[in-house]
């Protein structure tokens, strides 16, 4: 037999998500609008882009806490179903690629100074997140065309939301989550350890930074990779075992509560991650490190 979803447990987690998350959240959103307004870095906007992913999950969240509270039942109009269910799923796959994003950043700016320098203008950041947003969008648009689709609508599906599929429905449900499995969990997390791995690599190769603020930079590089392995992995997993057993596993539900986790571990990735959180920005690892070569760069340019 297969386990009995515990509703309760489902709606304890949304609940404490949703009162941790949003004014966590919301105090994010404040202080990356003050920092768009003076001089945004690629991370400020990408980690904008993140906190407004975020706020979007928390928003339709009652709604998700609402179905809970009815033992996984939807009583809500089909059309909230769709909406909440597209918007609870993108929301997760850009949250993840966002990261992806912010570690290739945080790689090029210790790697590559120079380079980095170089892509500081707004529109680069401004572009990948367009991009990111525009990749899970089409993705979890098969949310709105399983539901409604004429050939794949199941009029005694009603009781439920984005659940008890068809077989026609998990023909092209299950190949299409295997695929998000591989492009948007495998390979973004194989972009971050790299990138993180990297990092951390070249800081310890560097001795005139101090061990501090190696252990600092090292730490934000770990708890990302973490919440990476904790929070996205698991969920994205269960696509594959899905596709192999040919329907959704029953535990799949209690992934979904790391995700939704996610969305209180965010801000704190933000607070070691952008000089906007911090009081003494220049004390950065990375923003020291692109400066002083950037500084070394205009003295040549000066004496030549």
């Amino acid at each position: 037999m297969e386990p009995v979803v515990m509703s309760e447990v489902i709606l304890s987690v949304y609940i404490i998500s949703f009162v941790i998350g949003l004014p966590a959240n919301l105090l994010a959103l404040y202080a990356f609008s003050v920092k768009i307004h003076s001089r945004p870095g690629p991370t400020d906007i990408l980690l904008l882009n993140l906190t407004v992913s975020d706020l979007l999950f928390l928003i339709v969240l009652p709604l998700k806490m609402h179905e809970a509270a009815s033992g996984m039942e939807w009583h809500l109009p089909l059309f909230l179903c769709s909406i909440t269910s597209f918007t609870f799923f993108s929301t997760i796959y850009t949250s993840s690629l966002l990261l992806t994003a912010v570690s290739v950043v945080r790689y090029i700016g210790v790697a590559f100074p120079i380079t980095y320098h170089q892509l500081l203008k707004p529109v680069y950041a401004i572009v990948t997140s367009a991009v990111i947003w525009l990749i899970s969008a089409a993705h979890c648009s098969i949310t709105f065309i399983t539901q409604h689709h004429p050939a794949l609508y199941n009029n005694n599906n009603s009781s439920v939301c984005y659940e008890n599929f068809t077989e026609k429905q998990l023909q092209i449900l299950l190949p299409l989550r295997l695929e998000f499995f591989f492009v948007l969990c495998l390979i973004p997390l194989l972009i971050c350890v790299f990138c993180y791995l990297r990092c951390i690599y070249i800081l310890y190769s560097r001795p005139r930074i101090s061990r501090m603020q190696k252990q600092k930079a090292i730490g934000m590089a770990l708890g990302t990779l973490a919440v990476f392995l904790v929070c996205v992995l698991p969920y994205n997993f269960s696509h594959v075992l899905g596709y192999f057993q040919g329907k959704s596993p029953k535990w799949r539900y209690y992934t979904l509560l790391l995700s939704t986790f996610n969305t209180c571990i965010d801000p704190v990735i933000f607070f070691f991650s952008s000089s906007t959180f911090r009081c003494n920005s220049k004390k950065s690892v990375f923003r020291r490190n692109v400066l002083t070569v950037s500084g070394l760069q205009m003295q040549a340019t000066s004496s030549g």
